[in-house]
């Protein structure tokens, strides 16, 4: 029998909560150098996309395609990076990590090439005024099949 949710504790130290969804989190990564939001389906002992029930993968699948549109929107950016990597956090989430040409880490990856440069009160406060309106477009996307 599956235990209850409990956000991993490095995820939790990681990034800051921003709202969630029926099945999801959504959180932003502790580092200014990228817009960069994970997604966290709120499902026990879940570690791999297919494990989730069939609902919960479209739902899952909607609430990031619905992220990823509204980050492009509102930071414009080369590429859209989304990866579920788990080799550090074995609990289930997705990065979706906005790049530009001129970021410090193009073109590789931007994992454990540059320390983070975390947010200050100020600078976390500004970024969240910032992804209102991906936020608002994650929970309408969260709102489907409710």
């Amino acid at each position: 029998m599956a235990g209850e949710f409990a956000l991993h504790e490095r995820l939790a130290a990681d990034t800051w909560p921003l709202t969630e969804s029926r099945l999801s989190l959504l959180r932003l990564m502790n580092d200014q150098q990228y817009p960069w939001l994970l997604l966290v389906p709120k499902c026990p002992d879940v570690r791999e996309i297919h494990e989730l029930t069939e609902g919960d993968q479209h739902q899952l699948l909607n609430e990031s395609s619905a992220i990823g549109r509204a980050l492009l929107a509102e930071f414009g950016g080369d590429k859209l990076n989304v990866a579920a990597l788990g080799n550090q956090v074995p609990q289930l989430h997705l990065h979706h990590v906005v790049r530009f040409e001129e970021d410090p880490a193009w073109p590789g990856p931007v994992w454990g090439v540059h320390p983070p440069l975390a947010y200050d009160g100020q600078t976390l406060v500004a970024m969240k005024e910032r992804l209102r309106p991906v936020i608002d477009c994650f929970e309408r996307a969260g709102s489907v099949g409710v």
